[in-house]
């Protein structure tokens, strides 16, 4: 059976390093390293890594790690922005810090906020913090999110993303075995000239994608 990429479904997939339990996959099209789908973990096991993590609102290291979303996407949006935190967790934190500044944000899960209603809804900012290196299927879920913004709409995603400094045989974000698939700055630029969108980078971890059709 010929693989695909998950993100852009090309079959120019090569290999790009084996581990003691996971083989990992290159993309030569759109640059995503992934894992094939066998090595992903079952929904139970994966509910039970997330269950086990204490992120909470009153946490203030937890918001200034967010901040690092938050502060960018304050500065496109207006006061009556309606936004979606995707993959809020089991400790919403994020949309705490949009509502106290007077957003309305709705909160999507699957695990602990499972409103798949959502997915009826335009909105002003979708926000992607720490989640889109757990997706199994990252092109359509991605580019459903791209369908969901308004005009000038912002996507926030912020995940580690590979760079030519990182040794991933030693990379500690590889080792959590929820994390499938990993984006480096060639892959979201990639997937901002398909969604026709302006994308600009915070530092290494964190990309916004523009809107404006």
């Amino acid at each position: 059976m010929t693989l695909h990429c998950p993100l852009c479904h090309s079959n120019q997939i090569k290999p790009y390093f084996q581990s003691k339990d996971t083989t990992y996959l290159n993309c030569s099209q759109c640059d995503l390293v992934f894992a094939p789908k066998e090595f992903h973990l079952s929904d139970s096991e994966e509910k039970a890594r997330y269950d086990s993590h204490q992120n909470n609102p009153e946490d203030e290291r937890y918001r200034r790690f967010l901040s690092q979303v938050f502060n960018p996407v304050i500065d496109f949006i207006k006061p009556s922005a309606t936004g979606l935190d995707f993959g809020s967790g089991p400790g919403p934190t994020l949309s705490v810090m949009f509502e106290e500044r007077g957003f309305k944000v709705d909160l999507f899960d699957k695990f602990y906020a499972n409103d798949e209603s959502i997915f009826n809804n335009k909105y002003d900012f979708i926000t992607a913090t720490e989640v889109v290196e757990h997706l199994d299927n990252p092109g359509a879920q991605l580019t459903k999110l791209c369908n969901m913004l308004n005009k000038s709409g912002v996507l926030a995603i912020m995940t580690k993303m590979l760079n030519n400094n990182i040794d991933f045989s030693s990379w500690y974000y590889k080792d959590d075995p929820t994390h499938v698939c990993f984006f480096s700055k060639v892959t979201m630029s990639y997937l901002a000239n398909i969604w026709s969108m302006d994308v600009n980078f915070y530092g290494d971890d964190v990309v916004l994608f523009l809107n404006a059709k």
